[in-house]
C-alpha cells in the first residue's frame, strides 16, 4: 500500500471494527483478525520543555482569572502528567496540601486505578490562589460545583470528552505565541521525558502516567540522537 503509515493503521482499525460487527451478528465464527498487526515505524512526538512552559507562563496575566486557571492547569499537567480529562474532573478534595500530593481516585482515572502524585511548593501556592478565586466566582454567580477548574462563570470547564475549555485555550496560546508543544498531550509527554532525564525507570514512569502497558509509555518518550549518544557514552566509561 503506497499510503502513509498512519493511513495503514487507520484502515486496519476500520477493517477490524467491521469484522467485529460481523462476529457479533454471527456471520463469522472466530476473531481471526485479533492477531493481525501492521508493523510501521511511528514517529515519537516531542514533549513540552521547561523553556516553552516558562515562556507561556511569563506571557499569561495571572491577575486575569481565566489565564490564572490556565496557568495552573498547564503546571498541573506538566508537573504531574495527569490527562486533560482528569484535569476537568479534579476537585479540591483531591489535593492534600499537608504533603503536597494529588490523591486521585479511580473514578476520575482512565484506567480506573487510584494514584498519588507529588507536586512542588510553587504549585502549592498557585493552587491555593486558584481555590480562593474559585470561591469568589462561585459566590458571585451562585454556583455550587466542587470542581477545581471552572469557567469564569463558575461552570465546569468540560461538558463532554470532546469539549474542554482549557484544551481550547491551550490551542489558542499555542498559535498566538508560536509554541508548538503547548497542548495536553505534549505537556504529558514533557512530564514523562523529565522523569526519564532524571533517571526514573520506565516502569515507574509508566505507573506515574497511569499506563497499563509499558509499550504505550515508550511512545511518550521522545529521545533524540544526541540523548542516545550521551547515554551510550556513559556505558563506555
Amino acid at each position: 500500500m503506497k499510503v502513509s503509515n498512519q493511513t495503514k493503521l487507520t484502515r486496519l482499525k476500520c477493517l477490524k471494527a467491521f469484522l467485529s460487527r460481523c462476529f457479533d451478528n454471527g456471520w463469522v465464527e472466530t476473531k481471526f483478525w485479533k492477531t493481525i498487526k501492521v508493523k510501521v515505524d511511528q514517529k515519537v512526538k516531542e514533549g513540552a520543555t521547561d523553556e516553552e512552559v516558562n515562556l507561556l507562563l511569563s506571557l499569561l496575566d495571572l491577575n486575569h482569572f481565566v489565564e490564572l486557571r490556565d496557568a495552573v492547569a498547564v503546571l498541573v499537567m506538566y508537573k504531574t502528567g495527569v490527562r486533560i480529562n482528569t484535569i476537568s474532573q479534579l476537585e479540591e478534595t483531591h489535593i492534600n496540601f499537608d504533603d503536597n500530593t494529588l490523591v486521585l481516585d479511580g473514578e476520575i482515572m482512565k484506567n480506573h486505578q487510584g494514584l498519588i502524585l507529588p507536586f512542588d511548593e510553587t504549585m502549592n501556592k498557585l493552587l491555593k490562589v486558584l481555590i480562593n478565586q474559585n470561591k469568589i466566582i462561585r459566590r458571585d454567580y451562585k454556583k455550587n460545583n466542587k470542581k477545581l477548574f471552572i469557567t469564569r462563570f463558575g461552570d465546569e470547564v468540560s461538558t463532554s470528552p470532546s469539549h474542554n475549555n482549557i484544551q481550547k485555550r491551550l490551542h489558542k496560546y499555542s498559535k498566538m505565541y508560536n509554541l508548538k508543544n503547548i497542548n495536553p498531550h505534549a505537556l504529558r509527554r514533557g512530564f514523562a521525558k523529565n522523569l526519564l532525564d532524571n533517571g526514573t525507570s520506565i516502569p515507574l514512569i509508566s505507573k506515574a502516567l497511569g499506563h497499563g502497558d509499558i509499550g504505550v509509555t515508550t511512545k511518550y518518550l521522545y529521545i533524540d540522537m544526541k540523548d542516545v549518544v550521551q547515554n551510550l557514552r556513559g556505558f563506555l566509561k
